[in-house]
C-alpha cells in the first residue's frame, strides 16, 4: 500500500510539464544532483515492474542473473541490463529499444481503448494532468513502447494472460 502511494506521488510529479526523464544526458554535477530524486527512483522500481510481469517473472529473473554475472565487480550502464534481458529472450523482444521509450520521455502515455463489436483499437498519447505554459513543449513526437497484457472470456483467469506491444500511436 505504501509503494502504490508513493507510485501515484511519483506519477502526479510526471504528469507535469516540468517533469524529467528518468535517464537523460548531463553535462555538470549539479544536473546529476538534480537526477536523482524521488521521481527517477520510483518511476525506476515501476518500470522494472512493468518489464517482470511483461517478460514473466523466470525470464525477468534470468536477465537480472545474466545482467550481475556480466557486471560483477564493474561498472554497468542502463543499456548493458536491457541488453542483458534481450540475450535471455533470444532476440524474440528488442528490450532495450522498448525500455529506452520509458527512460528518455518524461511522463507516460495515457492509453485509448476502442471496442466496436468484435474489434479493439489502442491509442497511446502523453498524458498531462496540467499544462504549464512558461514550460510547454510540443509532445506530438512521444512514442512508447507499451506492453499490453489482457485476457479474454475464452480464459481461465489465472493460466491464459495475452500479451501485445503497442509501439504505433495506434494499433488492433
Amino acid at each position: 500500500e505504501d509503494f502504490l502511494t508513493l507510485i501515484f506521488k511519483a506519477m502526479m510529479k510526471d504528469t507535469l510539464n516540468s517533469s524529467h526523464p528518468v535517464s537523460s544526458t548531463v553535462q555538470s554535477s549539479e544536473q546529476i544532483e538534480e537526477m536523482f530524486d524521488t521521481l527517477s527512483y520510483i518511476k525506476g522500481a515501476s518500470l522494472l515492474l512493468m518489464l517482470k510481469h511483461y517478460l514473466t517473472k523466470d525470464v525477468f529473473q534470468a536477465g537480472i542473473e545474466v545482467y550481475l554475472h556480466n557486471h560483477n565487480y564493474g561498472t554497468a550502464q542502463s543499456d548493458d541490463l536491457w541488453d542483458s534481458m534481450n540475450e535471455i529472450t533470444n532476440g524474440t523482444l528488442d528490450v532495450k529499444k522498448m525500455m529506452k521509450t520509458w527512460i528518455v520521455h518524461k511522463g507516460f502515455p495515457l492509453v485509448t481503448v476502442v471496442r466496436k463489436g468484435k474489434i479493439i483499437s489502442v491509442q497511446q498519447e502523453k498524458f498531462l494532468y496540467r499544462v504549464e505554459p512558461e514550460n510547454w513543449t510540443s509532445d506530438a513526437s512521444y512514442l512508447w513502447h507499451i506492453p499490453l497484457t489482457f485476457i479474454t472470456n475464452r480464459c481461465n483467469f489465472t493460466h491464459c494472460i495475452n500479451a501485445y506491444l503497442l509501439d504505433q500511436k495506434s494499433g488492433m
